[in-house]
């Protein structure tokens, strides 16, 4: 594909960092796991387990009825598969609710506009009658930024269902106030993660789709296309924008529809150790029931200025 005719349809800015189409393989993007530093290659012990989420593949979207669907252009797209399981949502996430993908990157220039934009569907597994949007419990995207002073997620999550009631709500990635890192990890002492990262799994979580993790966008509700059966998914426009000199969001545009984010900020943790200029890009889906959900990405362009 000609380089002029896949960025026509992204609207990047000046210094486009990461350019990727799916069709011509995986791009850097992997699936997230746990750090194996313990003796005989174990993970560090955690309350959350990492090692069951869901893997990160390439797909031509295969349906039963209708056959081979492609991507949105070319023929694969990057597909992330969670495990048919989940906890109520007021639960801690169950191994393997989850499926994530993250490309690892670092600053290269100064601090300033960061942008993240995607062509995506989603859908559970055609694996039974009826329609099943309300299976899937949330999707997302997020920047895992560290600075020379501050570790920070920068991301937004759209809340679709909550124990099979639908939401359709957009959240940003920002922690309440009052809250340890104790309270973070669901009480556990010694956790290692801080309040305000990881919120795709920390922080607690309410029945009426609250979560001490993120903060529900103004005027955030929003229908997404599901169309009409589980087999036809349509590709949608995804673009959040952010200030990373700042530490604020500027924006976020999904469809159609922007939502001002001005004067919004994610929640600063203290730097960790080793991970200096980090600039991580990552997205994740989670079921809501014991099916499986997928999230297809056909394409991704992240720019700076």
């Amino acid at each position: 594909m000609q380089s002029s005719i896949f960025l026509s349809r992204f609207q990047p800015l000046p210094v486009i960092l990461s350019c990727d189409d799916f069709s011509q393989g995986t791009n850097g993007w992997l699936e997230l796991m746990p750090n194996f530093t313990q003796n005989g290659f174990k993970s560090r012990e955690s309350i959350i387990d990492k090692s069951h989420w869901g893997p990160t593949m390439l797909s031509s979207a295969s349906f039963n009825y209708m056959g081979t669907h492609g991507a949105m252009s070319g023929i694969y797209s990057l597909k992330l598969a969670t495990k048919p399981i989940a906890n109520r949502y007021e639960e801690i996430p169950a191994s393997g609710s989850m499926a994530h993908a993250i490309k690892r990157l670092s600053v290269f220039r100064p601090s300033g506009l960061l942008q993240f934009e995607m062509w995506f569907s989603y859908t559970p597994e055609q694996d039974r009658i009826g329609l099943g949007e309300k299976d899937i419990r949330a999707f997302g995207v997020t920047f895992d930024i560290q600075d020379t002073e501050y570790r920070f997620f920068a991301g937004v999550r759209y809340l679709n269902s909550v124990n099979g009631e639908m939401q359709r709500r957009w959240q940003m990635f920002h922690a309440a106030d009052g809250i340890s890192d104790t309270d973070w990890a669901y009480g556990r002492e010694g956790e290692w993660n801080k309040r305000g990262i990881d919120a795709m799994w920390y922080g607690r979580r309410y029945a009426d789709g609250s979560t001490d993790g993120y903060k529900y966008i103004n005027n955030g509700s929003q229908k997404l296309c599901y169309n009409e059966s589980d087999d036809k998914i349509n590709w949608s426009y995804l673009r959040l924008l952010v200030d990373t000199k700042k530490r604020e969001y500027v924006e976020l545009q999904s469809g159609t529809k922007i939502f001002d984010m001005c004067g919004e900020a994610p929640t600063l943790a203290a730097p960790y150790a080793g991970i200096e200029n980090l600039l991580n890009p990552l997205i994740w889906i989670e079921t809501d029931t014991n099916r499986r959900v997928f999230l297809f990405i056909d394409s991704i362009v992240i720019s700076c200025s």
